[in-house]
């Protein structure tokens, strides 16, 4: 990257990172509830606002394998009228998102909750929007701030442990039409309520449970090697981090010990809390990259890519990984011999749990259009310890192929 480029990205970031002190975030941090069996206590908390009708919005999968009819049942005892959208697709489309508001609307819904994964939630919060905001479409909404305007009360129900979403102010759109996958991202967007209940997470078959899992340490990471941190940042990366390592690998081989799910819970949602305020990096831009392309699972994309963009940072990096192999219990003479025994053991749990090393979807007369895309969406705003040129974006989509 020439020097003017890298002088106006770190100029942009600097600028956002003076801002954070400023910004709402802490206002805006959902209130949790939390222990086995507590979505059934999201009915009474609904009645407690004074609201007769939601709109429950989550995927097929999940109504079928009866996730929702323990909270379903509590509504109708509640007296609370609950309609369901169920046909949310993974990377929400525009389509997803317009059914689903319409559905709200005409059941004259007051409040939203989206039990599920990453796709749920970020559906669930642009319907939000799109209520608050009726006359502006989605594309519009594309980007920092452009909602701003509080939308109805959101309850988040992870399944998964990764995703964030239940803390996070950003929502991933995608549009088929011209294979793009983006962001919106607003303070509005942050759900009211996080509710991580493990039992629903009982059930995860061992692919869902490694890649999401992978996923929340990188939100974790990518939150702490940044140059945008907060101390409360650093604290809840690095808390998410030690929780990731004693449990992920627990929850794997054993589906079923409830306490290493709510363990993963709790470091989702603070590596959620880390990333809403501190950001990711250029792993986001390439896995969001795939997503738009071929569907890419996000978790997935993550997990591979993770190691490799680690390793891009090199010597920039090594101060900060060192730190989190401090925290895991990673040896090491220095930081240098610590950050790449820290990635190593990043790429030894992927294998562990059966992760591959490669993406077998890319296309090589696809690259070019990609790193574009992943180009427009970490630059300037991304603030990696090390700053990537389109060249770069290149090579590691050439690097994560088969």
């Amino acid at each position: 990257m020439n020097i003017f480029m890298k002088a106006w990205c770190r100029t942009y970031q600097f600028a956002f990172k003076v801002l954070i002190p400023f910004l709402p975030y802490k206002k805006h941090t959902p209130t949790k509830i939390q222990g086995p069996g507590c979505i059934t206590q999201i009915p009474s908390e609904v009645k407690k606002l004074g609201k007769k009708s939601v709109l429950v919005v989550t995927d097929n999968m999940l109504l079928s394998l009866g996730l929702l009819d323990s909270l379903l049942a509590e509504f109708e005892a509640q007296g609370i009228k609950a309609t369901v959208y169920h046909d949310v697709v993974p990377n929400p489309t525009i389509d997803n998102i317009e059914a689903a508001r319409q559905l709200y609307v005409d059941n004259n819904c007051e409040c939203i909750v989206a039990v599920g994964g990453g796709s749920p939630m970020d559906c669930a919060k642009i319907v939000g929007a799109r209520i608050a905001r009726p006359n502006k479409p989605v594309a519009k909404m594309k980007g920092l701030l452009k909602v701003r305007k509080a939308i109805p009360t959101l309850f988040a129900v992870p399944t998964t442990s990764g995703t964030g979403s239940e803390t996070t102010l950003a929502a991933v759109v995608s549009n088929p039409a011209n294979k793009e996958k983006y962001p919106v991202n607003d303070f509005s967007l942050i759900p009211s309520y996080a509710v991580l209940d493990p039992n629903l997470t009982l059930g995860l078959p061992q692919k869902i449970t490694s890649t999401t899992g992978m996923d929340a340490l990188t939100h974790a990471v990518e939150a702490y090697i940044g140059n945008s941190t907060t101390a409360y940042t650093r604290e809840m990366a690095k808390s998410a981090t030690k929780l990731i390592f004693e449990n992920l690998e627990k929850a794997y081989n054993n589906g079923k010990d409830v306490e290493a799910r709510q363990n993963m819970q709790v470091a989702s949602f603070e590596a959620g809390i880390a990333f809403t305020i501190s950001y990711v990096g250029y792993v986001h831009a390439l896995a969001h990259t795939l997503g738009g392309y071929y569907h890419t699972p996000h978790g997935l994309a993550n997990s591979i890519i993770l190691p490799y963009v680690l390793e891009y940072y090199g010597e920039s990096a090594y101060k900060k990984l060192a730190e989190l192999a401090d925290v895991v219990g990673i040896k090491g003479a220095n930081d240098e011999e610590k950050a790449k025994a820290f990635i190593a053991e990043i790429k030894a749990m992927n294998k562990r749990m059966n992760i591959p090393e490669k993406v077998a979807d890319i296309k090589k007369e696809d690259i070019p259009g990609m790193v574009d895309k992943a180009y427009a969406e970490a630059i300037p705003l991304y603030p990696c310890p090390k700053l990537m040129d389109k060249d770069d974006f290149k090579a590691m989509f050439e690097l994560i192929s088969e």
